[in-house]
């Protein structure tokens, strides 16, 4: 069957708070895109929990995609970042408990499965993942609705900065009046911008929050909300273009582009 994709080019609103602007530019029909999206130079990837699909960026034409087999080990992938020319993807076994997490990584010429690096039973749920400053970062959820089952609620979601090799180095939790409003779930996407600013996302409201790391302490400093038509849970900023914001809509199963402007 041939696969059918729509491309729309868009300037026709946008939000500001406190001097900062999204204005979304482009939409992208791709279905697949139900947990996060991540982007190089040409392609936009649109993750599932078990699928990963490739799209150009130019045209919004469908290229490619990866499907775990039905009985395969990778459950629950979430968002995903791409370094040189490969994928990695924040993988869990969301909702099992006790929560276990990994990294899987693919080939992105290829879109092949090429590697895994695996935390076990850790922090808690990684929802995500991200490459900055010559780091890893990663998210590691935890979810009121569980609370009866880990004994935890999503004040235990911790964001946790790595070395090259994954071994830990420094960790941060959210603020508990940003906590409240990604309640019951948590915070499941992000994304460093050039600004030295952390981007990150709840589960289902249509807004961006803006955070930075803190002059002392260990809780990560909110500093702005930006709203964003995204009905979903990844993000992703654009390493190839300056100040180009991609997310997803999975209501109307869609990956938006937008400009940040300040």
């Amino acid at each position: 069957m041939k696969k059918i994709c729509f491309y729309t080019v868009l300037l026709v609103f946008s939000f500001q708070t406190a001097g900062q602007e999204l204005k979304k530019i482009a939409e992208y029909l791709i279905p697949e895109a139900r947990q996060g999206v991540a982007v190089d130079q040409n392609y936009i990837y649109g993750i599932g929990t078990r699928q990963i699909a490739k799209y150009e960026k130019e045209t919004g034409k469908y290229v490619q995609k990866w499907c775990e087999n039905e009985n395969g080990p990778i459950l629950h992938l979430d968002s995903g970042v791409i370094v040189e020319d490969k994928l990695y993807c924040a993988h869990s076994n969301y909702p099992d408990i006790p929560m276990t997490s990994s990294v899987e990584i693919w080939d992105t010429r290829k879109l092949q499965h090429v590697g895994s690096h695996s935390f076990g039973i850790y922090r808690g749920s990684c929802t995500w993942i991200d490459r900055y400053r010559q780091c890893w970062w990663a998210v590691f959820a935890h979810y009121d609705k569980f609370q009866q089952r880990t004994g935890k609620n999503n004040r235990w979601t911790t964001l946790v900065q790595f070395n090259n090799e994954w071994q830990e180095r420094q960790s941060w939790v959210f603020p508990d009046s940003l906590l409240n409003y990604f309640r019951p779930m948590s915070n499941s996407g992000g994304s460093w911008g050039r600004d030295g600013y952390l981007y990150c996302t709840g589960h289902d409201s249509a807004v961006v929050y803006v955070l930075k790391l803190p002059d002392a302490g260990s809780v990560l400093k909110w500093v702005d909300t930006l709203s964003l038509d995204n009905r979903g849970q990844g993000l992703a900023w654009d390493r190839t273009h300056k100040s180009r914001l991609y997310w997803i809509n999975r209501i109307k199963e869609t990956v938006g582009c937008s400009v940040l402007f300040k």
